[in-house]
Order: C-alpha cells, then sequence, then structure tokens
C-alpha cells in the first residue's frame, strides 16, 4: 500500500511584507527616473520646444512611459501584497483598503493613456508646420499631470486608511501608522490645494510624503522575518 504525502507550502506575513517591500521599491527607481530625469529634458513650458523634443527623443519618451507602467504594475501587487499581510487584522477593512490603491491605479492608469496618445501625434509634427500638433501634445502632457494629481486625492485617503490598520496591527510599531496617517493628509491636503487654491505655497507638506517610504524599508527589514502564516 502506497501513502502519498502532499506537502502545503504555507503563506507567510513576512513573504507577504517582502513582496510589498520590493514593489515599493522598484517604484522608488522607476517614477523618480521619469520625473526627475526624463521629463525635464523633454517636457518644457513652451510647446513647440516640448513638441520638438520628444520628437527628437522618441525612445527616451517612451521610456519615460514604460517607466510609468512598471511602476502601476508595482501599485496592483502592492495592494494585493498589503492585503494579505493586514489581512489578520481585520479582513474587510485590510480588503476596502487594497481598493482604495486599486482605484487610484486606475485613475493613474487613465492619465497615462495621454502620455501614449502623443506618441500618435509625433509622426505628425515637423519643424516650423506642426504648430496645432505641438499645441496638441502640450495639452495631452498637462492633461496626465492633471488627471494624476487628481488621483492622487485618491492615493491620499488610501495612505490615511492603511496608516488606521497599521496601527491597529499589533505586530508592526504603532509609528508606522501614524507616519503613513500623516502622509496620506499631506497628499490630500496638497493635492487639493493644488485645485482649490494653486497660490498657496503648500512645498512645505512635502516632508510628510515620506511615510510610506519609511514603511516600505521597515516591511524589507523587519516584516520579512515575521513568520505567522497569512489566514485563509
Amino acid at each position: 500500500m502506497t501513502t502519498t504525502t502532499t506537502t502545503k507550502l504555507t503563506f507567510t506575513l513576512g513573504k507577504a511584507a517582502l513582496i510589498a517591500g520590493l514593489g515599493l521599491l522598484l517604484m522608488t527607481l522607476t517614477v523618480p527616473f521619469a520625473e526627475f530625469y526624463i521629463f525635464p529634458k523633454l517636457i518644457l513650458d513652451d510647446a513647440a520646444t516640448t513638441a520638438e523634443n520628444i520628437s527628437k527623443e522618441k525612445l527616451l519618451f517612451t521610456t519615460s512611459i514604460f517607466l510609468h507602467l512598471i511602476t502601476l504594475l508595482c501599485d496592483i501587487v502592492v495592494a494585493w501584497a498589503l492585503y494579505l499581510f493586514l489581512k489578520p487584522v481585520q479582513r474587510y477593512f485590510s480588503l476596502l483598503v487594497a481598493w482604495f490603491r486599486l482605484i487610484y491605479t486606475a485613475m493613474y492608469l487613465v492619465a497615462l493613456t495621454n502620455l501614449v496618445k502623443i506618441l500618435t501625434l509625433v509622426h505628425q509634427y515637423t519643424s516650423g508646420t506642426g504648430t496645432e500638433v505641438a499645441q496638441n501634445m502640450q495639452f495631452y502632457v498637462d492633461a496626465f499631470r492633471l488627471e494624476w494629481s487628481f488621483g492622487l486625492v485618491i492615493f491620499g485617503v488610501y495612505l490615511v486608511l492603511l496608516g488606521l490598520l497599521v496601527f491597529k496591527a499589533t505586530y508592526v510599531p504603532k509609528i508606522f501608522g501614524l507616519l503613513l496617517l500623516i502622509a496620506g493628509l499631506g497628499y490630500v491636503i496638497h493635492t487639493l490645494g493644488a485645485f482649490v487654491s494653486p497660490e498657496t505655497n503648500l512645498d512645505l507638506l512635502f516632508f510628510t510624503f515620506f511615510g510610506e517610504l519609511v514603511f516600505m524599508f521597515w516591511l524589507l527589514i523587519k516584516g520579512r522575518t515575521l513568520k505567522e502564516p497569512v489566514p485563509a
């Protein structure tokens, strides 16, 4: 008589923390490169210059789009991993928090399509004869910025809810819940301020945005050592 033994692989909180941390880490390498290196080289205040730059550096501009796409995919993975990581705290609340990040990701994707539309205009643009095309390209750049910024309101609400959930978790230091809560409020106030009162200088709130970054380091260093299994 032959006995078959089945080995069940256990998915632990540490594995969920590691996946979430790695996803967040990858995002710190993608968007900043696109936003602070590529876009400043290509996108200026003058529509004609922007169109000329993008036409000459189409590959570089396409690279920035794919960097944003990688970030978007990481957002989905992080939403799933953090749902599993915080599932023991309160399952349905953790699911709600994950959905807020997914809603933000969907808004991010809609905004990103504006940059894809610019690629369809590049072949129409020729220096000296493409004034209207250049203005259309600038329109899509501005639309991307505006739509993505609006999505950050939802992201800020997500961080507030995530902070509350992390604060309740007995296996995570409460300081990280507070930092995420502050970061979320910073996103909401800063983004809404740009829409409601653009003349108000809210740059000081920039320092509140590091809550998720600090939490990422904890996930990668301490969180990954948790051995408790994720509940079914």
